[in-house]
């Protein structure tokens, strides 16, 4: 089973020198892939809208300028957004920058996409939300032939690319994976159509999470695309609720227990939340690398690489 850990953002507190010794340390201790959380700004609660899933004075890092910087340090561990917001960015600009993140860490990269859920988040860059799910779908075939093709021509209902060149083509060019995320019907049909991954997040429900996988593949059969060839990743355990939620990344064999009923549902790759350790209190970036450690290798000892 591949392990993935989703890079905590509050680890830029004790500075950049930090952040750059917990992405190598992620590497060296022999994780697959880094993959990094996505939202530009947080939302306070207003009169017209209820508090937000994250506290609005969350730490988040800019997901590809992170990547960026944990791409410096590393030299073969992946490196992904799990999941990046496309309708609320320039498509174009997004495949400039992953083509060009790509090529900088020698062909290391994976885009994961979705659609999001805050309005307020889209609404201050200046984006629509209603039409995100149809713009996303957009969005992927523009940057799929920008990786892809010499000349760019692409007229869709939102973007508009007439005799265009991007280049250099990256290491992975048309190649480049874009993995996406969501539970909804209309993401698990655009995972099926358009996907090369899904990534989940938890469902604590083992037999859930066999019936969307059920699902994916049925849509992919639909479309004419071989199930096989979708990925599968699942985050290990929900962001914690509670006092006995943040005991979850504290004992190992229920970490344990959980990535062997994630890998029995169908999924190739467990994701570790770094941030989830945070809040159990692993409240530096040393006692997150000592933990991880423990993790990975009672994980590796059960369940190979």
């Amino acid at each position: 089973m591949k392990l993935s850990v989703e890079f905590p953002s509050i680890a830029s507190r004790e500075g950049p020198a930090a952040v750059r010794k917990l992405a190598k340390a992620i590497e060296d201790i022999g994780f697959d892939q880094l993959d990094m959380f996505d939202h530009v700004i947080m939302g306070y609660p207003t009169e017209r809208r209820g508090a937000p899933m994250y506290p609005p004075k969350m730490p988040i890092m800019e997901a590809l300028m992170m990547l960026s910087y944990a791409a410096a340090v590393t030299d073969t561990i992946g490196l992904g957004t799990e999941v990046l917001i496309l309708p609320q960015r320039q498509p174009t600009l997004v495949a400039k920058q992953i083509s060009t993140l790509d090529t900088l860490s020698g062909g290391r990269v994976r885009l994961g996409v979705g659609v999001g859920w805050q309005a307020s988040e889209y609404e201050t860059l200046n984006e629509d939300f209603t039409n995100r799910g149809k713009r996303m779908d957009e969005a992927i075939h523009l940057i799929r032939s920008y990786w892809r093709d010499e000349e760019v021509n692409f007229k869709g209902d939102f973007y508009l690319a007439d005799a265009m060149a991007m280049e250099p083509k990256s290491p992975q060019g048309g190649n480049l994976p874009i993995w996406i995320g969501g539970t909804s019907t209309a993401a698990l049909k655009r995972v099926a159509a358009l996907g090369d991954g899904w990534l989940a997040t938890a469902i604590e429900d083992v037999e859930v999470a066999k019936s969307f996988t059920q699902r994916i593949h049925q849509y992919a059969e639909e479309a004419g695309r071989d199930p096989d060839q979708i990925g599968m990743q699942m985050m290990l355990d929900v962001p914690p609720r509670d006092e006995a939620g943040k005991q979850f990344y504290k004992n190992v064999d229920n970490v344990i227990a959980r990535a062997e009923a994630v890998k029995c549902a169908g999924f190739e790759c467990g994701a570790l939340n770094a941030t989830a350790m945070f809040q159990a209190g692993y409240r530096s970036v040393d006692a997150l690398i000592d933990q991880l450690a423990v993790l990975h290798d009672g994980l590796r000892s059960t369940l190979g690489n």
